[in-house]
């Protein structure tokens, strides 16, 4: 089978199409012939082993995953023998939340993972992109006690977690107030944005706006430059470790000051019930109340120009692949 290889850490060059051995399932396992998967912002940060800790999962000298990718569209092709939750012929979506391998045209994975049947009116693009966005977005949301008429600050609403957060929290009632630049002003608002900042026009943590919550989906702010937004018992949440790795130790600290911060605190998004979010969206997809937002589309075989787009940090939504 084909597949995009990177041997060694560097640039979206060093990618190279290879025929590799087509994998087999296991008894548990189902394999999948690929028909669409993406290239996101966490592709872009492994193939570049960037920051430099995240090899102590990847690899420390060279990658111990040669095949990126982590969400996907496609068709079951063959089953384990203790396979009994899907049948062959099958099309289905999902995401490899604890490995990589979806630039391929095929992959193997457990049939109790993140894998779900795309409903019959979506195509393999929408569905492959309705997957790690929507998958981090809902995160965000389950990590807090959300009620409606609640004010949320998303910031990066057009990239494909911010798009995502935007439509689940107007389906929750919650008032949005999201940051974009001023190209995307007109889409952010559709998903249902009810204020839009066009931060290359205003700095969004200048506002004297308050809000329950702040989202930051693209990972470019900070708990502390943000703090003032917060109303009292507030969350901060980011998709992005921040400086320092600080949104993974504040969660712990910011309740020690909760009387200094008023209660505001800090939660990182850690994914969990991950095979019951991937239904969830199914079901969202099937009542018409999510749609990604697909930026790009490349076939395989430039798959190097998606990951240079993709590393320029202007994509909107989602870049997918198409594996014909």
């Amino acid at each position: 089978m084909k597949a995009v290889v990177a041997t060694r850490y560097g640039s979206p060059d060093i990618l190279e199409i290879r025929e590799v051995p087509k994998p087999q399932p296991a008894a548990n396992e189902v394999c999948i012939r690929i028909y669409a998967t993406t290239v996101n912002r966490t592709d872009v940060a492994t193939l570049r082993a960037v920051p430099f800790f995240m090899r102590l999962a990847t690899g420390l000298i060279r990658p111990k995953q040669l095949v990126l990718g982590s969400e996907f569209a496609g068709e079951i092709e063959e089953i384990g023998e203790d396979v009994s939750e899907f049948k062959v012929g099958e099309r289905v979506f999902g995401i490899k939340e604890d490995s990589f391998g979806t630039h391929a045209e095929y992959m193997t994975m457990p049939e109790n993972s993140t894998l779900a049947i795309i409903p019959e009116n979506i195509s393999y693009e929408l569905a492959a992109a309705s997957s790690e966005g929507a998958f981090y977005a809902y995160n965000f949301i389950n990590k807090v006690h959300i009620k409606s008429r609640q004010r949320a600050l998303v910031n990066g609403a057009s990239g494909a977690i911010g798009s995502a957060i935007v439509q689940l929290l107007k389906r929750l009632d919650i008032d949005v107030t999201a940051t974009c630049k001023t190209k995307d002003v007109a889409l952010v608002k559709s998903l249902g944005a009810s204020h839009v900042i066009d931060y290359s026009q205003e700095d969004f943590t200048k506002s004297e706006l308050v809000f329950h919550y702040v989202f930051d989906a693209v990972g470019k702010s900070s708990f502390f430059k943000c703090k003032h937004l917060l109303l009292p018992k507030g969350v901060y949440i980011s998709s992005d470790l921040g400086f320092m790795a600080q949104n993974l130790y504040l969660p712990l600290l910011t309740p020690l000051f909760k009387s200094l911060l008023d209660r505001k605190r800090t939660v990182f998004p850690i994914p969990t019930h991950c095979k019951e979010i991937i239904f969830f969206m199914r079901q969202l997809l099937i009542n018409g109340e999510f749609k990604p937002v697909i930026d790009k589309t490349y076939p395989m075989d430039q798959i190097i120009d998606a990951y240079h787009y993709v590393e320029t940090g202007q994509k909107i939504g989602n870049v997918v692949i198409t594996i014909p």
